[in-house]
């Protein structure tokens, strides 16, 4: 199953176990959404409970919070990860902040889906990756699948939290198959990451990842095997962060790669950088390396080869971090 119809698959789940389950967002009824993730459910469980949106992000969050307020668990789509600024005040000042502000007497069972990530020949606003400005946001959880098991799962496992959580789907690896088992338990909790050995126990080198770079980490991994092994780690959750595989990875490597699709500057990867260098720094064989995207605005499609990072260039971090 791919990764699409994977999620698809867990928001009807949701929508059969929990009559206050409710989905919304633009385009996702009638059309099924621009990629089809919510394709049949709006004929199968009617408009009152697959709500299709005025184009107001703002006012599709807004909304969500007071339905959450009235007893409903909903599930809003932001179309495009670039579409989310107008809702970005309704998500950091009050969906985050209504659990603390009530003392603990009001819970915010929010789930928001946000397509994020370039990769598919569009340009900004629909490429972009914007998962460092919620992961600073005490208040939320944010999370991304890289498998359609994941995708699955962790669609389920959010509708299910009692707190709000932001999904970023990795948009370019919607069409891509792998096995789903959905008889057995989520294999990981919401907030655990997922540790690949590519070493055999004997790696020399850990990359941290999450999203559509986990595919790409793997990639790099294997080219790499015959000089040396890698652990990589597919972070899952962004916040919070797993920082204990991430450590006890590094203490057997002494070395680490972090890579991810938004700008280098100010993301996830320098908070991991400073955490693990913190915890490691005497088993560090080499400065933490990051790999990223650049401090610009998103390119146009034509360059955006340029931008994401490909196999090349976390080879490039590995060999420099290999050469200390």
């Amino acid at each position: 199953m791919a990764l699409a119809p994977a999620i698809g698959a867990g928001l009807r789940r949701a929508l059969e176990d929990d009559e206050r389950v409710v989905i919304m967002g633009e385009d996702l009824g009638r059309l099924g959404g621009v990629f089809r993730v919510t394709d049949g459910l709006q004929k199968d469980f009617g408009e009152r409970r697959v709500i299709d949106t005025p184009l107001a992000e703002s006012g599709i969050i807004g909304t969500a919070f007071g339905m959450a307020l009235r007893g409903k668990r909903p599930v809003c789509e932001i179309q495009f990860d670039g579409f989310v600024y107008p809702a970005f005040d309704q998500i950091v000042t009050q969906v985050a902040k209504i659990h603390n502000r009530t003392r603990g007497l009001v819970r915010m069972p929010l789930t928001i889906r946000i397509p994020f990530g370039g990769g598919i020949g569009a340009v900004e606003h629909h490429s972009e990756s914007p998962e460092a400005y919620f992961a600073h946001t005490a208040g939320i959880r944010v999370v991304s699948p890289a498998t359609p098991s994941d995708g699955y799962w962790m669609t389920r496992q959010a509708i299910a939290a009692p707190d709000p959580v932001i999904v970023f789907e990795p948009k370019r690896r919607y069409w891509e198959k792998a096995p789903v088992d959905f008889s057995t338990p989520p294999p990981e909790p919401l907030g655990g990451a997922r540790l690949t050995d590519l070493g055999n126990g004997d790696a020399a080198a850990t990359i941290v990842t999450y999203g559509a770079l986990v595919s790409t980490a793997v990639e790099a991994a294997e080219t790499a095997a015959p000089e040396c092994g890698v652990e990589i780690i597919d972070l899952r959750s962004l916040s919070p962060i797993d920082f204990d595989t991430i450590e006890a990875s590094v203490r057997r490597t002494g070395r680490l790669v972090v890579a991810h699709e938004a700008p280098v500057f100010m993301g996830l990867g320098a908070e991991i950088a400073a955490r693990i260098t913190e915890r490691c720094f005497y088993r560090l064989e080499a400065p933490v390396t990051r790999v990223g995207g650049f401090h610009t605005p998103y390119p146009a499609a034509r360059a955006e080869s340029h931008y994401v990072p490909g196999v090349d260039r976390i080879l490039d971090a590995l060999d420099q971090v290999l050469a200390q």
